[in-house]
């Protein structure tokens, strides 16, 4: 005597659990695309103002440079070129610290799919 109804079950199926740890699976990828995508862009955006931003200072350096060696040659020649040696060793070494304390402080890539990894986690753990 058949009468073609499965039993109840009190617990989720295998096939339930696999298909939700699927889709958990499925919008954690989604979200890692977007934040490469994110990164990908803002890593292009940086590097080109970064350029940018270096090729305008040069030049203005070299001018402001040359500006002083013309107003200084004729009376204090070596001074005016050590003067704009030094000047420019300081900032090399200030510069050099803050891209060192940046590179320290850099937020970790990827941080809103690890919380969420980190969340799911939490919620299937008793």
């Amino acid at each position: 005597m058949e009468t073609g109804h499965r039993p109840v079950s009190h617990g989720p199926s295998p096939r339930r659990l696999g298909a939700a740890a699927l889709g958990l699976l499925h919008s954690h990828l989604e979200l890692l695309g977007i934040e490469l995508q994110e990164q990908k862009q803002r890593s292009l955006h940086l590097l080109l103002f970064a350029g940018l931003a270096l090729l305008f200072a040069l030049l203005l350096l070299l001018g402001v440079s040359t500006l002083i060696m013309i107003i200084v040659w004729d009376t204090y020649r070596l001074q005016g070129i050590v003067g704009l040696c030094i000047v420019y060793c300081l900032a090399a070494v200030l510069c050099g610290l803050r891209l060192r304390a940046q590179l320290r402080d850099e937020s970790t890539p990827f941080s809103a799919t690890l919380e969420e990894l980190k969340r799911d986690r939490e919620q299937l753990l008793p």
